[in-house]
């Protein structure tokens, strides 16, 4: 069976088994993706803050306790929105039950709109990218990270779900679906070269101030097996933008 968007994590056994990989220190999200967002985000005292595809809003969290003046999580996922709205119970945070192409998204409401690790499941960027413009306060940015084209671009590069040793990098301009084994499942993911985010950002009004692929740092992992494993390919890509 395939799952498209945020759907598999409506699975018990794949919301579980995600929850523990996450988790780990080393996971890509914690040691490589987590970092650099942090970097990107730098101040965000008194800041109105949009997190599509907040997943359990552990992030939101984190954001309210640095000093952000609101959050607001979009979730897709019923399993992840609930979880969402427990992290919140006690926090000036709002979650909402809705895709991120579904949302009705208020016009410059926000100083920052963010996406982790989510925008690869939508099949058509330009009218996200446009919405997310049009919600963004003047010189708001928007900072958001995506799995790296390297990873997506081939349709044999991964059969199953075991961990990779080794990539295929091929068809990585043949843009479109990809169909992903992923714990235990298949998961359809969108891909697109770096060259059709850039240029998409930019034909919906916004200056692209900084792009990372997620160089390892030793300092950020407990493993030095998955340290020079994590230096054979990007796995994350992230841009900060500005209205």
């Amino acid at each position: 069976m395939e799952f498209r968007g945020s759907s598999a994590y409506d699975q018990e056994s794949f919301f579980s088994t995600y929850m523990i990989r996450r988790d780990r220190k080393d996971s890509p999200n914690n040691a490589i993706e987590g970092p650099i967002i942090d970097e990107l985000f730098g101040d965000v005292q008194n800041k109105e803050i949009l997190d599509l595809g907040c997943g359990d809003a552990v992030f939101g969290r984190e954001l309210l306790d640095n000093g952000a003046a609101s959050y607001t999580g979009v979730e897709g996922s019923e399993q992840m929105a609930a979880a969402a709205r427990l992290t919140m119970s006690d926090k000036n945070g709002t979650i909402i039950r809705e895709s991120m192409e579904s949302y009705h998204y208020p016009k410059e409401a926000f100083d920052i709109v963010t996406s982790r690790f989510a925008i690869h499941y939508v099949p058509d960027i330009e009218p996200l990218f446009q919405d997310i413009h049009k919600a963004l306060k003047k010189n708001g940015r928007f900072v958001f990270s995506v799995q790296h084209p390297l990873t997506t671009s081939s349709f044999v590069s991964k059969k199953t779900g075991d961990k990779r040793g080794n990539w295929i990098v091929d068809d990585y301009f043949l843009e479109g679906e990809r169909k992903e084994p992923w714990i235990d499942q298949v998961v359809v993911k969108y891909h697109r070269t770096i060259e059709q985010y850039f240029r998409t950002l930019l034909s919906c009004g916004f200056t692209v101030t900084d792009l990372r692929e997620g160089t390892p740092l030793r300092e950020h992992f407990s493993s030095e097996e998955e340290f020079v494993r994590r230096q054979r390919i990007p796995v994350v890509l992230a841009f900060s933008c500005i209205k």
